[in-house]
């Protein structure tokens, strides 16, 4: 079993915009697949808007610059992730093709894989 990343974009306008029937109808569909995923799900989170956001970037010397909001302008945002435990790459993917994002013009999913420094 190797341990998998799957973060989880899309637009924060478009989501923002989404009715109760529609957010009930993607919580319903997260369930689904945390059931799906049992005990090789081990962890995650919506995350808040990157209006929330502080970012620290490099700079010269010991300090870091502090600036608010993402690290990029980008019209996808993260809004959420999972951390799954999954035989391979492929079963990981199926896995997160059961995200109801996916299903959003413009959602999106990236699966990785977390390195094993064990």
């Amino acid at each position: 079993m190797a341990k998998y990343l799957i973060l989880i974009y899309g637009s924060e306008q478009e989501w923002d915009g989404q009715t109760t029937e529609e957010l009930e109808a993607k919580e319903a569909a997260h369930v689904a697949f945390s059931a799906a995923a049992g005990p090789g799900r081990l962890t995650g989170a919506e995350l808040e808007s990157v209006r929330t956001a502080t970012t620290l970037r490099a700079s010269e010397g010991d300090t870091p610059t502090i600036t608010d909001g993402p690290f990029l302008e980008t019209k996808e945002a993260l809004g959420g992730f999972y951390v799954i435990d999954a035989p391979d790459l492929d079963a990981a993917v199926a896995l997160a093709g059961l995200l109801p994002e996916l299903r959003e013009q413009h959602g999106a999913i990236e699966v990785r894989p977390i390195v094993d420094h064990g």
